[in-house]
Protein backbone atom coordinates (compact mmCIF):
# COMPACT_ATOMS: atom_id res chain seq x y z
CA UNK A 1 0.00 0.00 0.00
CA UNK A 2 1.04 3.56 -0.65
CA UNK A 3 1.38 6.04 2.21
CA UNK A 4 0.19 9.63 1.82
CA UNK A 5 0.07 12.88 3.77
CA UNK A 6 -3.09 14.97 3.28
CA UNK A 7 -3.07 18.72 3.90
CA UNK A 8 -6.22 20.83 3.66
CA UNK A 9 -5.92 24.60 3.29
CA UNK A 10 -8.01 27.13 5.15
CA UNK A 11 -10.29 24.99 7.28
CA UNK A 12 -11.20 25.78 10.90
CA UNK A 13 -9.70 29.27 10.64
CA UNK A 14 -11.65 32.06 12.39
CA UNK A 15 -14.77 29.92 12.46
CA UNK A 16 -14.73 29.41 8.68
CA UNK A 17 -15.04 26.10 6.83
CA UNK A 18 -15.44 23.99 9.93
CA UNK A 19 -14.49 20.34 9.68
CA UNK A 20 -14.05 18.25 12.79
CA UNK A 21 -11.16 15.85 12.51
CA UNK A 22 -13.26 12.84 13.55
CA UNK A 23 -15.66 13.67 10.68
CA UNK A 24 -12.71 14.01 8.29
CA UNK A 25 -11.35 10.65 9.44
CA UNK A 26 -14.72 8.94 8.92
CA UNK A 27 -15.05 10.49 5.47
CA UNK A 28 -11.59 9.25 4.47
CA UNK A 29 -12.36 5.77 5.80
CA UNK A 30 -15.56 5.70 3.72
CA UNK A 31 -13.33 6.28 0.69
CA UNK A 32 -11.63 2.99 1.65
CA UNK A 33 -8.40 4.55 2.88
CA UNK A 34 -6.61 2.52 5.54
CA UNK A 35 -4.83 3.46 8.78
CA UNK A 36 -6.33 6.98 8.67
CA UNK A 37 -5.00 9.28 11.37
CA UNK A 38 -5.57 13.02 11.74
CA UNK A 39 -3.49 15.60 13.53
CA UNK A 40 -4.78 18.81 15.12
CA UNK A 41 -7.72 20.79 13.78
CA UNK A 42 -6.11 22.33 10.69
CA UNK A 43 -6.77 19.53 8.21
CA UNK A 44 -3.82 17.18 8.46
CA UNK A 45 -4.09 13.44 7.93
CA UNK A 46 -2.09 10.41 6.92
CA UNK A 47 -3.50 7.32 5.24
CA UNK A 48 -2.75 4.32 3.06
CA UNK A 49 -4.36 3.23 -0.18
CA UNK A 50 -3.58 1.16 -3.25
CA UNK A 51 -4.27 4.23 -5.42
CA UNK A 52 -1.13 5.61 -7.06
CA UNK A 53 -2.40 8.81 -8.71
CA UNK A 54 -2.05 11.83 -6.43
CA UNK A 55 -4.16 13.93 -8.82
CA UNK A 56 -6.96 11.35 -8.70
CA UNK A 57 -6.82 11.20 -4.89
CA UNK A 58 -6.93 15.00 -4.60
CA UNK A 59 -9.94 15.15 -6.92
CA UNK A 60 -11.80 12.37 -5.08
CA UNK A 61 -11.17 13.89 -1.67
CA UNK A 62 -12.04 17.41 -2.87
CA UNK A 63 -15.35 16.21 -4.32
CA UNK A 64 -16.15 14.24 -1.18
CA UNK A 65 -15.37 17.26 1.03
CA UNK A 66 -17.74 19.39 -1.05
CA UNK A 67 -20.52 16.78 -0.80
CA UNK A 68 -19.93 16.10 2.90
CA UNK A 69 -19.39 19.63 4.22
CA UNK A 70 -20.87 21.92 1.57
CA UNK A 71 -17.79 23.95 0.64
CA UNK A 72 -14.69 23.64 -1.51
CA UNK A 73 -11.35 23.02 0.13
CA UNK A 74 -7.90 23.14 -1.44
CA UNK A 75 -6.49 19.62 -1.12
CA UNK A 76 -2.79 18.82 -1.25
CA UNK A 77 -1.56 15.24 -1.06
CA UNK A 78 2.09 14.28 -0.83
CA UNK A 79 3.49 10.77 -1.11
CA UNK A 80 5.12 9.87 2.23
CA UNK A 81 8.64 9.42 0.86
CA UNK A 82 8.43 12.83 -0.90
CA UNK A 83 7.16 14.40 2.34
CA UNK A 84 10.17 12.96 4.16
CA UNK A 85 12.48 14.36 1.48
CA UNK A 86 10.97 17.84 1.88
CA UNK A 87 11.72 17.76 5.61
CA UNK A 88 15.23 16.40 5.16
CA UNK A 89 16.11 19.18 2.69
CA UNK A 90 14.97 21.97 5.04
CA UNK A 91 17.87 24.45 5.17
CA UNK A 92 16.83 26.38 8.28
CA UNK A 93 16.46 23.23 10.36
CA UNK A 94 20.13 22.31 10.09
CA UNK A 95 21.39 25.70 11.26
CA UNK A 96 22.89 25.52 14.74
CA UNK A 97 21.07 28.63 15.92
CA UNK A 98 17.80 27.83 14.18
CA UNK A 99 14.67 28.76 16.10
CA UNK A 100 12.37 25.91 15.15
CA UNK A 101 9.35 27.86 16.39
CA UNK A 102 9.89 30.22 13.46
CA UNK A 103 10.52 27.59 10.76
CA UNK A 104 7.71 27.03 8.22
CA UNK A 105 7.10 24.92 5.15
CA UNK A 106 4.98 26.45 2.39
CA UNK A 107 4.01 23.36 0.42
CA UNK A 108 3.27 23.98 -3.25
CA UNK A 109 0.60 22.20 -5.28
CA UNK A 110 2.50 22.67 -8.56
CA UNK A 111 6.06 23.43 -9.54
CA UNK A 112 6.26 27.21 -9.90
CA UNK A 113 7.31 28.90 -13.12
CA UNK A 114 11.08 29.47 -13.27
CA UNK A 115 10.78 33.18 -14.16
CA UNK A 116 8.39 33.81 -11.24
CA UNK A 117 10.77 32.01 -8.85
CA UNK A 118 13.71 34.00 -10.19
CA UNK A 119 11.91 37.32 -9.70
CA UNK A 120 10.68 36.47 -6.19
CA UNK A 121 14.10 35.19 -5.13
CA UNK A 122 15.47 38.72 -5.61
CA UNK A 123 13.00 40.20 -3.10
CA UNK A 124 13.93 40.59 0.58
CA UNK A 125 11.86 41.30 3.67
CA UNK A 126 13.05 42.28 7.15
CA UNK A 127 13.13 39.35 9.60
CA UNK A 128 12.01 36.88 6.92
CA UNK A 129 14.04 34.53 4.75
CA UNK A 130 12.84 32.01 2.23
CA UNK A 131 14.26 29.46 -0.16
CA UNK A 132 12.07 28.30 -3.04
CA UNK A 133 12.24 24.75 -4.38
CA UNK A 134 9.97 22.90 -6.81
CA UNK A 135 7.71 21.51 -4.09
CA UNK A 136 8.23 23.72 -1.04
CA UNK A 137 9.23 27.16 0.14
CA UNK A 138 11.32 26.98 3.29
CA UNK A 139 10.42 30.03 5.33
CA UNK A 140 12.00 31.48 8.44
CA UNK A 141 10.03 34.24 10.18
CA UNK A 142 11.96 35.70 13.09
CA UNK A 143 8.89 37.54 14.39
CA UNK A 144 6.53 34.62 13.82
CA UNK A 145 4.25 33.65 10.98
CA UNK A 146 1.32 35.74 12.24
CA UNK A 147 3.28 38.93 11.58
CA UNK A 148 4.95 37.75 8.38
CA UNK A 149 4.52 39.50 5.06
CA UNK A 150 5.59 36.27 3.35
CA UNK A 151 2.51 34.18 4.11
CA UNK A 152 0.62 31.61 2.06
CA UNK A 153 -1.43 34.22 0.16
CA UNK A 154 1.73 36.20 -0.64
CA UNK A 155 3.46 33.17 -2.16
CA UNK A 156 0.35 32.06 -4.05
CA UNK A 157 0.06 35.51 -5.64
CA UNK A 158 3.74 35.76 -6.50
CA UNK A 159 4.14 32.21 -7.84
CA UNK A 160 0.62 31.68 -9.23
CA UNK A 161 0.15 28.27 -7.61
CA UNK A 162 -1.86 26.93 -4.68
CA UNK A 163 -0.02 26.42 -1.42
CA UNK A 164 -0.56 25.57 2.22
CA UNK A 165 1.74 26.28 5.14
CA UNK A 166 2.68 24.15 8.12
CA UNK A 167 5.05 24.85 10.99
CA UNK A 168 8.01 22.69 11.92
CA UNK A 169 6.20 20.88 14.74
CA UNK A 170 3.29 19.85 12.53
CA UNK A 171 5.59 18.69 9.74
CA UNK A 172 7.59 16.56 12.16
CA UNK A 173 4.46 15.01 13.65
CA UNK A 174 3.03 14.14 10.24
CA UNK A 175 6.37 12.63 9.22
CA UNK A 176 6.40 10.55 12.40
CA UNK A 177 2.81 9.42 11.79
CA UNK A 178 3.59 8.41 8.20
CA UNK A 179 6.67 6.47 9.32
CA UNK A 180 4.61 4.59 11.93
CA UNK A 181 2.29 3.41 9.12
CA UNK A 182 5.27 1.95 7.30
CA UNK A 183 5.59 -0.87 9.82
CA UNK A 184 1.86 -1.63 9.91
Amino acid sequence: MNRYVLLLRGINVSGQKKIKMDALKKMLEKLDFKDVKTYIQSGNAVFKTMETSVAHLEKRIGECLLRSFGFEVHVLIIVAHAFESIIQKAPFISEAAADLNNAYFVLLKHKPDFELVKALSLETYPNERFIITEECIYLSCQKGYGKAKCNTNFFERKLKTQATTRNYKTMMKLWEMSKEMESN
